[in-house]
């Protein structure tokens, strides 16, 4: 039985008493008067879907946990690398626009601090880089008319790259195409969802995707199947 539909139909889940409602106004006032590092996603909200607190990777952002929480973003060219650590239930995601910048820009936005970010978060928490293993999602070439390598195949060449030297293993992936993804991924378990998004016009996903607002991304794409991994 799948774990996520068992906590959403449990009768003895305190998510589904009475007073389900108070408890996850409570559980969500907590998470977001929690102080948050640079760089760390901070938009909270109840999932209805998976009846579960979840997060909204922002471009640049990453978040890092060992609860039950969904982290959640949607992907143009971006990648997502979702790392967990089986032995101590430590999981993150990342999302992050080009592999490389400038070499004093610390920023989420480069897969070259934001891949180091993330694992160091997760070490923090308890992970440990030896058993750390690894799902790869997004890359999309979202804009039209390229002849020569595009953004998400040069972001999807620098995660697999950089996971290989780190000697992190990668069970799956869903990268390149032409879809934009949302991505669902659950750090206790290292459960994965990924649903491709239609879209008809590709240089507004990726100037949507690159301010940030991928909330109305989410909410202006329909479309495509769902692949459980």
């Amino acid at each position: 039985m799948n774990v996520y539909n068992r906590r959403a139909t449990d009768p003895g889940n305190p998510r589904n008493s009475p007073d389900s409602g108070l408890q996850k106004s409570d559980s969500l006032i907590a998470l977001r008067r929690q102080s948050r590092k640079p760089g760390e996603a901070s938009f909270f909200f109840f999932d209805h879907h998976f009846q579960s607190d979840a997060v909204k990777v922002l471009p640049g952002e990453y978040f890092v946990a060992n609860t039950d929480i969904v982290i959640m973003t949607v992907l143009g060219s971006c990648i997502a690398a979702c790392i967990w650590d089986a032995k101590s239930g430590v999981g993150g995601m990342n999302h992050f626009m080009l592999p490389d910048g400038d070499s004093s820009d610390t920023s989420g936005r480069y897969g070259s601090y934001a891949m180091e970010l993330l694992i160091n978060e997760m070490i923090k928490l308890g992970a440990r880089r030896e058993s750390m293993q690894a799902k790869v999602f997004g890359g999309g070439q979202v804009m039209a008319g390229f002849t020569t390598m595009n953004v998400g195949e040069r972001n999807t060449k620098f995660v697999m790259d950089y996971l290989h030297t780190e000697h992190i293993t990668v069970l799956s992936k869903d990268v390149l195409d032409i879809y934009p993804r949302k991505v669902c991924f659950f750090p206790t378990s290292g459960k994965a969802m990924v649903k491709r998004l239609a879209h008809s016009h590709p240089e507004t996903l990726e100037s949507t995707e690159r301010r940030g607002n991928v909330v109305a991304l989410a909410k202006t794409t329909a479309g495509g199947s769902v692949d459980l991994f």
